[in-house]
C-alpha cells in the first residue's frame, strides 16, 4: 500500500518513508516497529501520521505484541489532534477494516461530526454485489451503536443491500433510533421479500416490541413466517407463547 500519494514530497520524507516501511514489515523483530512507531508519533507531520496509520493494516504475531503496537500508533495519531483529522480522513477511504480510524475519530471529533464520517464514506456505497463488503457491514453495525437522527434515513436503503450482513446491520440499526417509525413502510416490504430466517426474524422482533402491524403484506409475511412467530387479528407479528 502507497502511503505518499496524498501529501505529497516534504522535508523528512526520506525519513518518514524508511519507518513507514518498518512499521509494515510482519516479520521484522517487534523493537524495530515500536522505534519506528516512536518515532513517526514524534514527526507529527500529516506525512508521518498517514505513515503511521498503515501499522493498522497488518497483524503480528503474537498478539498481545500486534494489539500493544496497534495501541501505540493510535496513541500517535490521536496526539497529533486536528492534524491528523484528514489523514484519518483519507485512510478510511482504502482501509479494509474501519474500526480504528473510527476509534480514532471518536477522540478527535464531537460524536455528531463522527457520525457524519461515517455516514458520509457509507454514502459512497451501493447496495449492489462487493468482493468485500466488510467496510459497509462495519459502518453499519458502528450506527447500530450511535444516536441520531439522520441515521434511518441514511441506512434504510440497505434493507435491499445483496448482502444479508448487511441487511441485518441495517434493520438493527434502524430499531436503535428514536426515528425509526420513519422507516416502517421498507422495514414492512423489505419483511415481504427476505430470505434470510435471521434478519426476517430480526425484523419480526422490532414490529412486534413496537407493536406495529404489518398492514396489506400480510398475507404475503404469514406464508414466510419464521417458526416461533406469528400474526395477531391486527396483522401485528407476535412471538408464540408471549
Amino acid at each position: 500500500m502507497a502511503f505518499f500519494g496524498l501529501f505529497g514530497k516534504s522535508t523528512g520524507e526520506a525519513a518518514v518513508r524508511k519507518h513507514a516501511e518498518r512499521v509494515l514489515k510482519r516479520h521484522a523483530q517487534s523493537p524495530d516497529r515500536w522505534e519506528s512507531i516512536q518515532a513517526l508519533a514524534a514527526m507529527g507531520t500529516p506525512e508521518a501520521l498517514e505513515a503511521l496509520l498503515g501499522r493498522f493494516t497488518i497483524y503480528v504475531d503474537p498478539s498481545i505484541s500486534d494489539q500493544e503496537e496497534k495501541e501505540a500508533a493510535f496513541e500517535g495519531v490521536v496526539n497529533a489532534g486536528a492534524l491528523a483529522i484528514e489523514p484519518v480522513r483519507a485512510f478510511m477511504l482504502r482501509a479494509e477494516s474501519l474500526s480504528w480510524p473510527i476509534r480514532i475519530l471518536d477522540k478527535l471529533l464531537e460524536p455528531t461530526e463522527v457520525i457524519t464520517e461515517i455516514i458520509g464514506l457509507l454514502g459512497k456505497m451501493d447496495t449492489e454485489y462487493a468482493r468485500d463488503p466488510q467496510r459497509k457491514q462495519q459502518l453499519l453495525a458502528e450506527l447500530e451503536e450511535r444516536r441520531d437522527p439522520r441515521i434511518v434515513e441514511a441506512v434504510k436503503r440497505f434493507l435491499e443491500d445483496v448482502n444479508e450482513t448487511a441487511r441485518y446491520h441495517a434493520v438493527c440499526a434502524i430499531y436503535a433510533q428514536a426515528e425509526a417509525e420513519t422507516a416502517r413502510a421498507e422495514i414492512v416490504k423489505a419483511l415481504a421479500a427476505e430470505e434470510s430466517v435471521r434478519v426476517r426474524s430480526r425484523i419480526l422482533e422490532g414490529l412486534a416490541e413496537r407493536s406495529w402491524d404489518v398492514g396489506a403484506a400480510r398475507d404475503k409475511i404469514a406464508a414466510v413466517l419464521p417458526t416461533g412467530f406469528t400474526l395477531d387479528k391486527d396483522g401485528v407479528p407476535k412471538k408464540k407463547g408471549k
